[in-house]
């Protein structure tokens, strides 16, 4: 496997994310779907983005808002056609925006086809696309582990008299990856979707497919891990013997005859492991999306789950990102993300929502569009939109929501009022509200009724509002997604960390050789993580006589910049050096 700088275009994009159900809806039926899309690509072209990921479209149960597919190559009727597809995926390519779509083969849904004669006997040709075992002598499942949607991982199927495997909910049957005739079906898959013009794949918890069996068969029961709680059956699954082994022979049948973009989701991937996958010429993929510096912020981090809260501590941060950006440099390559589906808002998670939600936005997105790597921006996160409190857990729509609230109150006895709290702050729905377009009815989302309740600051939180506005959120962004079209340092310059220790300020530099006999090119970024005024100055290893003001969420600051100067609050400065 040989690695194409002219299939590099990706180092270069900056990436948004659509969540179709929240992002518009064209029919009223208060659902997002393909026409709603393709009438807002224009606001994307606005924006400056390169590449759209779009979550699932696929048929679907919508047991887990369309991450349960139930037929791969077909479109949900709530979204819309394959013949709106066909035409959404020409407008982006029009407008010079390519499409890479979400590839969910770590699970199906139990509605698919192929489990459905799968579950019929074990003789069945399809019933070794998914993972069955025999129950325990006393009738018990397989194993202790439980599911990432609470619950045993083992579901009873009568007809085989066998337990069937799912990491997620019940009905989303874990795919057998050890099988090579259900690799090659994903393969098609794959196929099918570039073939019809798709320029690449986000691919789902794809760290999970290979499965830490035992020499007998079986698999080991999770330990105990704190209060008496189990570990999570997804933390024994992740990473396991065979996944490179299965990602490169996917490179080899399919990525590497089409010109694509790549990214897994690889929760608990290791350093290690994202060099290994990453790797041009001995991996598998362009980047992942590691989940480290999105578990600082509970207590345990992802191995104990996310709900228990704690105070972010800026040092964590800077370790955790350094890390990534150290190891990955010329091995490999990162993804750049504080938002997604899954996660809530970041100007109410790392940010301040309320007097700096303004401020704090901006810096984040300068903190995070300055490092080295392919940014991602979800829908709405250019309006700096923030978390929802909804009074009621009647409100939420999302799964995981209603199993951990139903689990913690009934069958822990914990506190209604504590975990409504980690809902609010940590809860799927926060990044599902429905897109605010503006001011109108339903933010202008829907003219019928929504399927998840909106923000309600949309009135001060909208699209019209801040495209009209040239202090807004998104004029920021598109400032900065348009630098890295012409600074190769904010690409390829290399990263490295100042003053560590310092509680509120991250600030790094960026640095990129032109060539021989030429000085490099140095950029300094500052960013303040605090409602406070500290002092920011540039150590005495880097060298510079003075600085150019490129980019800063406030205007230049008087005096010198890189001595002695405080920064404003929740300020962001992005500064080139002068050698």
């Amino acid at each position: 496997m040989t690695a194409r700088p002219d299939r590099d275009w990706w180092k270069q994009s900056v990436v948004y994310q659509i969540y179709p159900r929240s992002f518009c809806d064209s029919n009223g039926d208060g659902i997002g779907d393909l026409p709603g899309i393709t009438s807002k690509l224009d606001h994307l072209k606005l924006l400056g983005v390169d590449v759209v990921w779009l979550s699932p479209v696929y048929a679907s149960p919508q047991d887990d808002n369309g991450y349960d597919i139930s037929d791969y190559r077909a479109i949900a009727p709530e979204f819309g056609t394959m013949a709106e597809f066909d035409e959404m995926l020409a407008q982006m390519h029009a407008r010079g925006i390519r499409l890479m779509m979400d590839l969910v083969v770590n699970h199906s849904s139990d509605e698919h086809a192929w489990f459905q004669e799968a579950r019929k006997s074990r003789d069945n040709p399809y019933h070794g696309y998914y993972l069955w075992r025999d129950p325990k002598a006393d009738g018990s499942p397989p194993t202790n582990w439980e599911a990432a949607f609470n619950g045993s991982v083992w579901e009873w199927n009568e007809a085989t008299g066998e337990y069937y495997l799912h990491m997620f909910s019940r009905k989303q049957p874990d795919l057998n990856w050890e099988n090579p005739a259900l690799r090659a079906e994903v393969y098609d898959v794959m196929r099918f979707w570039l073939d019809k013009g798709v320029d690449g794949f986000r691919m789902d918890v794809i760290n999970m497919v290979s499965k830490p069996w035992n020499a007998d068969g079986s698999l080991p029961d999770a330990p105990v891990v704190r209060g008496g709680f189990l570990q999570p059956g997804f933390a024994l699954t992740c990473n396991g013997p065979r996944l490179l082994e299965f990602l490169r022979e996917m490179r080899e049948q399919v990525l590497d005859h089409y010109d694509t973009i790549t990214v897994g989701e690889a929760p608990l991937a290791t350093i290690t492991q994202g060099r290994e996958l990453t790797n041009p010429e001995t991996g598998a993929l362009n980047m992942l999306f590691q989940f480290e510096h999105m578990d600082l912020d509970s207590v345990g981090g992802h191995v104990n789950g996310k709900w228990a809260l704690k105070p972010l501590d800026l040092r964590d941060l800077k370790a955790t990102m350094t890390r990534w950006q150290d190891a990955l440099y010329q091995q490999g390559w990162n993804s750049l993300y504080l938002n997604n589906h899954d996660q809530p808002r970041p100007v109410s998670r790392f940010g301040d929502d309320g007097r700096y939600r303004v401020a704090s936005a901006k810096m984040l997105a300068t903190f995070l569009h300055g490092m080295q790597g392919t940014p991602y921006v979800y829908q709405g996160e250019e309006l700096g939109m923030t978390n929802v409190a909804f009074p009621s857990i009647d409100d939420y729509q999302d799964i995981e929501i209603r199993n951990m609230y139903r689990v913690a109150t009934e069958e822990r006895g914990m506190d209604p009022a504590e975990v409504m709290a980690s809902i609010h702050a940590k809860g799927r729905d926060n990044a599902r509200t429905p897109m605010p377009w503006d001011t109108s009815a339903n933010a202008g989302f829907t003219t019928g009724t929504p399927w998840l309740k909106l923000n309600p600051n949309y009135p001060q939180i909208n699209a019209a509002q801040a495209v009209a506005d040239p202090a807004s959120v998104f004029q920021y962004y598109r400032r900065l997604i348009a630098m890295r079209r012409v600074h190769p340092v904010l690409v390829h310059g290399r990263y490295a960390l100042l003053v560590p220790d310092h509680p509120q300020l991250y600030a790094y530099t960026r640095t990129l050789s032109k060539g021989a006999g030429e000085p490099a090119e140095c950029w300094l970024v500052v960013c303040n993580f605090s409602g406070d005024t500290p002092v920011f100055d540039l150590p005495a290893d880097v060298p510079a006589s003075g600085c150019d003001w490129m980019l800063g969420n406030y205007p230049p600051c008087e005096g010198d910049a890189l001595h002695g100067s405080p920064l404003r609050p929740w300020e962001a400065r992005m500064l080139r050096l002068h050698a």
